[in-house]
């Protein structure tokens, strides 16, 4: 018998890289046994899918033999050995034949560079090695032949997903089958389970539970969470207040099932990370919660819990999918709604998990857009959904609706009746003499629309008290200089920290800092993100001062930001919403105000609504697999801005910068993979994100590392106080 070689290092035969994608689908079958897949065409595919490495030239590739040519991607020539005569007597349908072949053939998306001459040419090539190729656990489910019957497969051929009923099954039925035969053979080559099991939550619940009762013997779930709890089994959209226990409401849902716990931001995923396997899921937590975000090995080398023998494997898992429980960005899951090349392992996984959807207001227009999408499918394909959120745009509702998603809805909106904020509109600028006087003994929150705003307060205030505590913090700090402000920021905005001072921010701080000021003084934004930034301020404590918030409306001008980030339409309305919300405002009364600004009708006339409507028409206008992953990353995350380290920090830190880029620019024969990541997060500490039109504005000299990457000296000034400082006087007006 011929040994042939699926891979070279470490060498691995066919047989036994089959073997372990059979163990895996084993493990997926035994643990979710409900997933929605003809499990004999899956195992078949899993069978099948690597015997066109027989192939000479592929076998030269990993050093086992020798050949001469072209060669051809080994899923195309692995099409030769489906049985499609035993597939019809077993009643198969000329569709669901067609998609055994696609899934096969297309396993790795890759580019076709060949005809189909030299396609049937290596076909035909293919019988003198099946002959001396002999794999037990084959038996009768493979066939050679070679010549392949077009209605079943051709190379150009696509199963894209049509119209039509018949349409629309035919392609679900592909993306179940070559999403799972995707994970299963991710996984065998990563050496990993494609699948943990989640048998651990609901006990986790319940001894967190068990620890609430220790500090008070009445404690029981709140009506929330007892909601959520009694409907695990449907798709939910709830409003909740600020304080609710939303995070462990989401978790009850969840279950002992698999689950996304999705967020807006990267700083609030990781607080979310850190409390749920500190204080719920205290055991195992490298076999059970992942966090999933662009900084993920960087945040799993600052948990001392992670020992360093099982952070790669960790590492691996998390980005796999395999873990029960993973938090994450909303870009890493549902960037699946663009139907790229590649995209089926993601919507067949979520058609058996469950998605976590956590504060639904903070997303824009795009971002929404693509959420709602991404609901659609995840319902249509047969997973669960919930959304909660402290306050609902009521145009979600109405898209749900629109696209046909099924959900449920509480009666009544999960609110106490207490009130957090009392409010004064100043139909001012926002003006750092107003705040002067209310200095004395407070901790004071300002929150201004832009950086350029934001310095300009900070400034001024810096004048007014030299030798107290006034900090500033915005996204155009360095990543260090940034961390250790989050650290100081959140310290400062404990409730019973007796120290006064003064935080200018932007809405960097909107949803992402668990911080408790005394007084709050913010321009005004939109209602949404002005209630998010009130949130920031008596975030867990009954009003017990006539006065904790003010809101700078402008006067007869717009604030800082309207017209370019901030719509002007929604503005003008939560302007005008304002003037009936001088004094205590109640959160049902928050509530009511969100549902009425961002209702359809509302919107009709706004930016906002242009941009979300284009967004969703944009997507739905693509064909499956028009785009490539590189295109729908970039078009998913909006990307607008450039990755540099400012002049000044790199002088200042050039040896140390340049330790890290030589680590980098070394193979991986001399340096582990470890290294590398390690020296990659190091590297990242000096760096921040500059928008295109500052960008633009200097001059940025371009270090190269490797062939791959680079890095950008942006010719700027830099102060940890401060941030960047343009070396010469510029017009800002960044977002946040």
């Amino acid at each position: 018998m011929q040994k042939y070689l699926a891979k070279s290092n470490p060498p691995e035969t066919i047989q036994e890289h089959t073997d372990n994608l059979l163990k895996n689908y084993q493990t997926l079958k035994k643990l979710y046994p409900e997933i929605n897949i003809d499990w004999y065409l899956l195992e078949l595919v899993c069978l099948l899918h690597d015997l066109g490495k027989m192939n000479r030239l592929f076998q030269k590739k990993v050093g086992n033999g020798s050949g001469v040519g072209k060669e051809i991607p080994h899923g195309y020539l692995s099409v030769a050995f489906v049985p499609y005569s035993k597939l019809e007597d077993l009643g198969y349908s000329e569709d669901e034949i067609q998609v055994v072949y696609q899934a096969i053939a297309r396993h790795h998306e890759r580019k076709k560079d060949f005809t189909e001459q030299e396609w049937e040419t290596e076909i035909e090539k293919l019988s003198e090695q099946w002959e001396t190729f002999f794999y037990e656990r084959l038996a009768d489910n493979a066939d050679y032949s070679s010549e392949i019957d077009e209605i079943y497969f051709y190379p150009e051929a696509r199963i894209f997903e049509g119209e039509n009923t018949v349409e629309i099954e035919n392609f679900k039925n592909y993306v179940q089958l070559k999403g799972l035969l995707n994970r299963i053979d991710f996984a065998a080559s990563a050496g990993i389970d494609v699948e943990l099991e989640n048998d651990f939550l609901q006990e986790s619940m319940e001894h967190q539970l068990a620890n609430f009762r220790e500090k008070n013997a009445a404690a029981d779930w709140n009506l929330l969470q007892k909601y959520m709890l009694e409907h695990q089994n449907e798709n939910v959209v709830v409003i909740a207040e600020t304080g609710m226990g939303k995070t462990e409401a989401g978790l009850l849902w969840l279950g002992n099932h698999k689950g996304f716990f999705t967020l807006p931001l990267r700083t609030a995923i990781n607080a979310i990370y850190t409390r749920v396997t500190r204080e719920i899921v205290t055991d195992k937590q490298a076999q059970r919660v992942g966090l999933l975000h662009s900084e993920t090995y960087s945040q799993y080398l600052l948990h001392e819990e992670n020992t360093e023998m099982e952070i790669d494997e960790y590492y691996t898992r998390t980005r796999q999918m395999s873990l029960p429980v993973t938090i994450c960005t909303l870009d890493q899951l549902f960037d699946f709604v663009f139907r790229y090349a590649g995209f089926e392992h993601k919507l067949a996984t979520l058609s058996y998990s469950k998605v976590i959807i956590d504060e639904i207001q903070m997303y824009s227009p795009d971002l929404l857009a693509y959420l709602i999408l991404g609901l659609s499918y995840i319902d249509k394909f047969g997973g669960k959904f919930c959304v909660m959120t402290a306050t609902l745009p009521g145009i979600v509702l109405d898209l749900l609706h629109d696209n046909e998603v099924d959900f449920i809805q509480p009666e009544e909106k999960f609110v106490s009746e207490r009130v957090r904020h009392s409010v004064e509109v100043v139909h001012t600028e926002i003006d750092s003499a107003f705040i002067e006087p209310f200095f004395a003994g407070n901790r004071i929150l300002v929150i201004c629309n832009t950086i350029s705003k934001a310095k300009k307060i900070y400034s001024e205030l810096k004048a007014m008290f030299p030798n107290k505590k006034v900090r500033l913090i915005h996204s155009q700090f360095i990543k260090k200089d940034r961390s250790k402000k989050e650290e100081e920021i959140f310290e400062d905005g404990q409730k019973d920290n007796p120290e006064s001072c003064i935080w200018v921010a932007t809405q960097v701080v909107e949803a992402s800092l668990d911080i408790d000021f005394d007084l709050l003084f913010t321009e005004l934004s939109d209602i949404n993100g002005l209630f998010q930034r009130m949130g920031r301020c008596y975030r867990n404590r009954a009003l017990d001062v006539d006065t904790n918030v003010y809101v700078f409306d402008g006067g007869e001008k717009v604030c800082s930001g309207v017209g370019q980030f901030i719509d002007k339409t929604i503005f003008m309305n939560s302007k005008k919403a304002l003037e009936k919300c001088n004094g205590a405002l109640t959160e049902m009364k928050k509530m009511e105000i969100v549902e009425q600004i961002y209702s359809t009708e509302a919107l009709k006339k706004s930016e906002f609504y242009d941009e979300l409507t284009q967004a969703l028409n944009y997507v739905k206008s693509f064909d499956s697999y028009e785009l490539d992953k590189k295109e729908v990353r970039s078009k998913f995350r909006n990307i607008n801005s450039i990755t540099a380290i400012p002049a000044t920090v790199w002088q200042e830190n050039k040896e140390e910068i340049t330790s890290y880029m030589e680590i980098l620019a070394r193979s991986s024969k001399e340096v582990s993979k470890k290294e590398k990541m390690i020296a990659r997060t190091n590297l990242a500490e000096f760096m921040l994100n500059i928008p295109d039109y500052l960008y633009k504005k200097s001059e940025g000299e371009v270090h190269r590392i490797n062939r791959y990457e680079t890095v950008i000296e942006f010719k700027c000034d830099y102060s940890e106080d401060i941030g960047i400082i343009m070396q010469e006087k510029q017009k800002e007006s960044l977002f946040f």
